[in-house]
């Protein structure tokens, strides 16, 4: 056995032998967070866990302290941070993808006067990864970097139409369609219904389901490379009426296939 045998032999020993606890539960921490439908604080998450209080407590500074973790009004609950976007699109070459389809929200915005959004999926959560706000004063401001549930609002529609039902129906099962409004679909068949619905005309709609006043176009890039990717269009209820939200999904569909093709090529 070579000497290069040997070193790998004892590399692989050491990633199979070494257990890491601190990395393990680490992870088991960020997962909680993330996979919660309620912000926590350190007590609740320690008691989700199963870990010590003051485990917990020297976990989640330490995460906070890296921007991993971010805490909310009053200090009390926890959010995941930026630091994990940072990493992410470190290796999905983000400014890359910026770069290329800042144009197409623009142009989008340009035509309606409405503001475009970006965002990739990533499990049962959506972040905004680029925006095109409209010039209005009174308009729908979204910061880079934010996530959303993906069982809310247009963009998770757009998302969950091009999968099975049954993965869609476990999902539902697993986090629950929230009433974020009253107009909210709480029901897992008419929600269903509305995804058969989205993948015969190619784009989604919330008609203030997510939010109260807003409305919202959805289409997703069904892009090769990277993330799963979408694009969005959201704006006031009293400037949106059903007339000019088929013209945004005329023309988002239009730019969507635009797009997918510069970011499949692109990068």
């Amino acid at each position: 056995m070579t000497s290069d045998d040997q070193q790998a032999g004892q590399s692989q020993h050491q990633l199979t032998g070494y257990k890491a606890p601190a990395v393990h539960k680490t992870f088991q921490l960020l997962r909680t967070v993330a996979n919660s439908q309620q912000s926590l604080g350190i007590v609740e998450l320690a008691q989700r866990l199963g870990y010590s209080k003051s485990t917990t407590h020297g976990l989640v500074h330490a995460l906070l302290r890296e921007g991993v973790l971010a805490q909310g009004p009053g200090a009390r609950k926890l959010f995941l941070g930026p630091t994990i976007a940072e990493l992410l699109f470190s290796n999905w070459h983000q400014e890359k993808v910026n770069e290329l389809a800042q144009p197409v929200l623009n142009d989008i915005r340009d035509n309606i006067n409405e503001t475009v959004i970006l965002g990739v999926r990533i499990r049962n959560r959506v972040l905004i990864i680029a925006s095109a706000e409209a010039f209005d004063s009174l308009k729908i401001s979204v910061p880079v970097g934010s996530t959303i549930p993906l069982l809310g609002g247009a963009v998770g529609k757009a998302f969950l139409a091009g999968e099975n039902s049954e993965l869609v129906s476990n999902m539902i099962h697993k986090y629950g369609l929230r009433p974020f409004t009253p107009r909210s679909i709480t029901d897992t068949a008419e929600f269903l219904a509305e995804l058969s619905r989205v993948r015969e005309s190619g784009y989604a709609v919330d008609i203030e389901e997510y939010l109260p006043g807003i409305r919202a176009v959805a289409v997703a890039l069904n892009n090769r490379r990277g993330l799963p990717t979408a694009l969005w269009v959201v704006g006031m209820s009293v400037n949106m009426d059903m007339d000019k939200i088929r013209k945004i999904a005329d023309l988002a569909k239009e730019k969507v296939g635009q797009l997918r093709l510069t970011l499949d090529e692109g990068y």
